[in-house]
């Protein structure tokens, strides 16, 4: 199940030096992605086996007092509809300000774990100013310093205690592939799960958020099995674009931590949005098969190439990772949406394809006799070796004589091999440089 991990507080305590210190500390961590609103940031992170998604909730500089405030307010009761465990973040150095005591206010109400993590204690002095944030009446407060690490260990240890170890015994259900159905508000989400099943199984409307929580729905026609997940839950709590967006992107998290495979919907009539690209990239670095539908086909006006010049401009947004299926479908007329399921199905297979070394081998170093890695500090780079290690999303190791000095490019023309050679269309692929 998805575990994720909301860090409030206002600006300048501290936030995003602990956000990045959290997910740059440990080799296991996955990944940091900017989100797309002011300075959100969302990411991966794995402490002692336990992987949980972590949430910088900060980013408004109103000019005004008062607007400042309520958006604050707002990103709190976010993160407390959407996060499993919140951390507030204050600043020693200020002590308690009326907005931590605004925010502690709210969080106090809530049953879910709240952590005070009181950030620049840095010395003796300030760890003894700090026993003053004891006051805010949470029994999980810690002392820490974001720039130098000190403390953040502690903080750590207690989050991931709350986390529950992952269900060993799996159900006939738990086999079968998952589909997530992921995409902005309106797009047709819900439409589609409902043409696909032929029943109103889910609620469709208009409104933005009329699904509440995560639907999974047992896919059993026309000798195809599998589960589908409609991602709704985008509650639009007010008129403001932010955090409409806010809630669409936890929403489509979670879901993806369910999902094998991510059909994302996009707009015909809007395209890609830097929304859809953050859930788009989210995906990919959390290794799900993907495949991109654009809905309301039938409402644009079509000439000769429209459809390959539409594609065109897809898979430009999505470099460097465009080897997704991309297919133009219409819910309402239901024109190609069973050639979706096909297609998620077929991204499956290349999810869990496996090569034989020995074929791997024989393909790939022919490919690096071919183009040759650049030289290095007078030294060629000599690839002797490739396997796929055994992970859920297709991963290789090339084993070489100098694994640090192979630059991107090389890297990428390498995963082009690979999906030149074996089909892993729509899904990510990872490449690990071994010291022979």
């Amino acid at each position: 199940m998805s575990y994720t991990v909301a860090i409030v507080g206002r600006p300048n305590v501290g936030k995003s030096t602990f956000f990045n210190r959290l997910l740059e500390q440990r080799k296991a961590i996955v990944d940091d992605i900017s989100g797309v609103t002011r300075d959100r940031q969302y990411g991966v992170a794995d402490w002692n086996g336990k992987v949980f998604n972590l949430i910088d909730t900060g980013g408004f500089v109103p000019q005004s007092n008062d607007i400042f405030e309520s958006e604050i307010r707002k990103q709190v009761k976010i993160a407390l509809d959407e996060a499993n465990t919140v951390v507030l973040m204050v600043d020693v150095a200020t002590g308690i300000t009326d907005l931590d005591e605004a925010m502690a206010d709210i969080l106090r109400r809530t049953n879910k774990p709240v952590f005070v993590a009181v950030n620049k204690v840095d010395n003796g002095t300030r760890e003894l100013e700090a026993t003053e944030f004891y006051s805010l009446g949470f029994e999980n407060t810690f002392f820490l310093s974001s720039i130098s690490g000190s403390g953040t260990g502690d903080l750590l240890d207690a989050i991931v205690a709350d986390i529950p170890l992952e269900e060993s015994e799996g159900t006939q259900e738990d086999a079968l592939p998952k589909f997530a159905i992921i995409g902005q508000p309106n797009v047709g989400k819900s439409s589609l799960l409902n043409a696909l099943i032929g029943e109103e199984r889910t609620i469709v409307s208009s409104i933005a958020g009329t699904t509440r929580d995560s639907i999974h729905t047992h896919y059993k026609l026309f000798q195809k099995e599998f589960m589908l997940i409609d991602t709704a839950g985008i509650r639009k709590k007010s008129k403001e674009k932010d955090d409409l967006e806010f809630y669409s992107i936890i929403r489509a998290i979670k879901a993806m931590d369910e999902a094998d495979i991510c059909l994302l919907v996009l707009d015909a009539d809007k395209g890609i949005t830097a929304q859809d690209i953050t859930i788009f990239s989210l995906a990919a670095r959390k290794g799900k098969g993907i495949v991109v539908l654009v809905n309301k086909w039938d409402l644009v006006e079509k000439e000769t190439n429209t459809a390959r010049d539409y594609e065109k401009v897809l898979r430009q947004k999505m470099a460097p990772f465009n080897d997704v299926p991309i297919l133009f479908i219409s819910v309402k007329e239901k024109t190609r949406i069973l050639k979706a399921i096909e297609l998620g199905l077929q991204v499956y297979e290349n999810k869990c394809r496996k090569v034989a070394t020995s074929v791997l081998n024989e393909v790939m170093l022919k490919a690096i006799a071919s183009y040759h890695a650049p030289v290095v500090r007078g030294h060629s780079i000599k690839i002797k070796y490739v396997t796929q290690l055994p992970t859920h999303v297709p991963s290789f190791a090339f084993f070489t004589n100098f694994p640090d000095d192979i630059k991107m490019p090389y890297r990428n023309y390498l995963e082009n091999q690979l999906r030149a050679n074996f089909n892993f269309t729509g899904v990510p692929v990872r490449i690990f440089f071994r010291k022979k």
